[in-house]
C-alpha cells in the first residue's frame, strides 16, 4: 500500500446544497468544500449517494463537479456511474472535461447483475474513460456484493482501476483483498464506523459522511494511527461514535442528518429532494447536542 494515498486520507462524500427554490446551489457547495479543506480534508467525492445523485440531472452533476474543482486544490472524484453502463461512460467522459481527478465506479444497482456482468460494466467504463477509478462496493444499496475475486482481477488487470471504497461491512474479507492486491491498489473505508478497523487491515483512508463535521477528529485519529499510537487512535474514534450513529437511520436516512448538522453550523445546504424529503422534527436539536458533545470531548 502507498504511504501517501493517491486521493488523500480524509475525504467527504459531499452533500449537494439546494437553494430555497430547490435548485442546486453551487456557491454554497464551493464554500463548504473550502471550509472542509481548511479543517483537514484532502479530497472529495461529489454527487455520490450522500450528494443525492439519483435526484440530480446530468447538467446539475456537471455544475457541481465544475464548482468544486474550481473551489479547491484537492482531488475531486466524480460520482458519474450508475446502473446504465452506456450512460455512465457518457457522463464520465463529460466529467473528465471539467477536470475531475477520478471516477467513483458504483456497482450497478437494482438490476442485480451477475458477477460477470458487474465485472464487464466496470471494465467498460475503465476502458472508455482515461481517469483513475475507485470501485464503490456497497451491497446494502446495490443489492450485489462485488466479489473479492472480481475486485482482484480488476486490480491486477485494469491499470486505471486503482482502489475500492469499501462499504461491504466485512473487515476480514477486506483484509483478504488487501493481502492479494497489487502494490498501489488502495482501499478506502466507505463506512465511518468501520474506518479504524479497516485501517488495521491496511486501508489508506476514508470517504466519509460524518467527516462533514468531524474533520479535525479524523485528522487526529489518522495522525495517531500513522505514529503507531493505537490507544490514541481508539480514543479519538470513540469520541466520534455518536456522530457515526447520528449520520443515518430509518427515520432520517443519509444525508438528511448531515444536512441538518450543516444547517445548525450555519451552512445553508437546504433540505433533501424527494424521495428523502424534509428533516424530521427535532433532528436539528439532536444535531446541536451531538456536535456540542463532540467539541467538549476534544478538550
Amino acid at each position: 500500500m502507498s504511504a501517501s494515498p493517491r486521493f488523500g486520507r480524509i475525504l467527504s462524500a459531499l452533500v449537494t446544497p439546494f437553494a430555497e427554490d430547490g435548485s442546486v446551489d453551487t456557491a454554497v457547495a464551493s464554500d463548504l468544500a473550502r471550509r472542509l479543506v481548511a479543517e483537514g480534508h484532502e479530497g472529495f467525492v461529489v454527487c455520490g449517494t450522500t450528494g443525492e445523485s439519483p435526484t440530480l440531472s446530468d447538467d446539475e452533476k456537471l455544475a457541481m463537479f465544475k464548482a468544486v474543482v474550481e473551489a479547491v486544490d484537492v482531488p475531486v472524484i466524480a460520482g458519474t456511474v450508475g446502473a446504465d453502463t452506456a450512460h455512465s461512460i457518457e457522463l464520465s467522459l463529460r466529467a473528465a472535461e471539467v477536470g475531475v481527478s477520478g471516477i467513483l465506479a458504483l456497482c450497478p444497482y437494482y438490476s442485480r447483475p451477475s458477477q460477470s456482468g458487474i465485472e464487464a460494466h466496470l471494465r467498460a467504463i475503465a476502458a472508455a474513460v482515461d481517469l483513475p477509478q475507485i470501485v464503490y462496493d456497497i451491497p446494502v444499496r446495490t443489492g450485489r456484493k462485488v466479489s473479492t475475486e472480481v475486485l482482484l482481477r480488476l486490480a491486477h488487470e485494469v491499470p486505471n482501476i486503482v482502489g475500492v471504497k469499501d462499504a461491504a461491512g466485512s473487515p476480514a474479507e477486506t483484509a483478504r483483498l488487501i493481502a492479494s492486491a497489487p502494490a498501489g491498489f488502495e482501499v478506502y473505508s466507505g463506512d465511518d464506523s468501520l474506518t479504524l478497523p479497516l485501517l488495521s487491515v491496511g486501508a489508506v483512508g476514508t470517504i466519509g459522511v460524518a467527516t462533514h463535521w468531524t474533520g479535525p477528529d479524523h485528522v487526529e485519529m489518522f495522525d495517531a494511527w500513522a505514529a503507531g499510537d493505537v490507544i490514541g487512535a481508539r480514543r479519538v474514534n470513540s469520541r466520534m461514535l455518536e456522530s457515526f450513529a447520528f449520520e443515518t437511520g430509518d427515520l432520517a436516512p443519509n444525508p438528511i442528518p448531515t444536512k441538518a448538522m450543516m444547517r445548525t453550523l450555519g451552512i445553508p445546504v437546504g433540505q433533501c429532494r424527494l424521495p428523502l424529503g424534509d428533516t424530521p422534527a427535532g433532528l436539528e436539536d439532536e444535531a446541536r447536542a451531538v456536535h456540542a458533545r463532540l467539541v467538549a470531548a476534544r478538550g
